[in-house]
């Protein structure tokens, strides 16, 4: 098998229908909720401040934009401070396989390693298992954690303190 070229360009404001298009695909396909004020809040933000990340939109062959990674800055004691956060990596139907998805990998690593960081952090739902796999096979360390998330912009449930 051939590696695909997958080349790559930085996401700007004029980027922010196609981006969100995107999103609503990925998140479609990856059972994930999409809360479009949400979405386009944290998309604002993004594109807004480079020091929140940045977003690199995968070109195929023809630089036709064929997919997108979100590289957010988190920042943890236990990572030894600033770390990257691959936020989100999605190919499209039509630029999958043919060794892709480790050359995006591969990108967003050099990329986050261009921010002077040490550790890249990511996460996978359970049932992608296909990605999962991809991640561990190019040294992904499952770190046996759950992520838990507590909406802070809902009212808690009675009896919650």
């Amino acid at each position: 098998m051939q590696t695909a070229p997958l080349d790559f360009r930085l996401a700007t404001r004029a980027d922010e229908a196609l981006l969100i298009a995107l999103m609503r695909d990925f998140y479609a396909e990856d059972k994930i909720e999409f809360d479009d004020a949400r979405v386009r809040r944290g998309v604002d933000a993004l594109l807004a401040d480079p020091r929140n990340g940045e977003v690199l939109l995968w070109l195929d062959e023809a630089g036709q934009v064929v997919g997108y990674a979100v590289l957010a800055m988190g920042f943890s004691l236990e990572q030894g401070g600033h770390f990257v956060l691959l936020d989100e990596l999605y190919l499209g139907p039509s630029a999958r396989g043919r060794g892709r998805g480790k050359q995006a990998l591969a990108t967003c690593e050099q990329r986050a390693r261009g921010r002077g960081v040490g550790r890249m952090r990511l996460e996978v739902n359970r049932h992608n298992e296909l990605a999962r796999r991809l991640y561990l096979a190019t040294g992904y360390i499952d770190d046996t954690r759950d992520l838990l998330t507590l909406p802070l912009d809902h009212p808690r449930s009675e009896g919650i303190l």
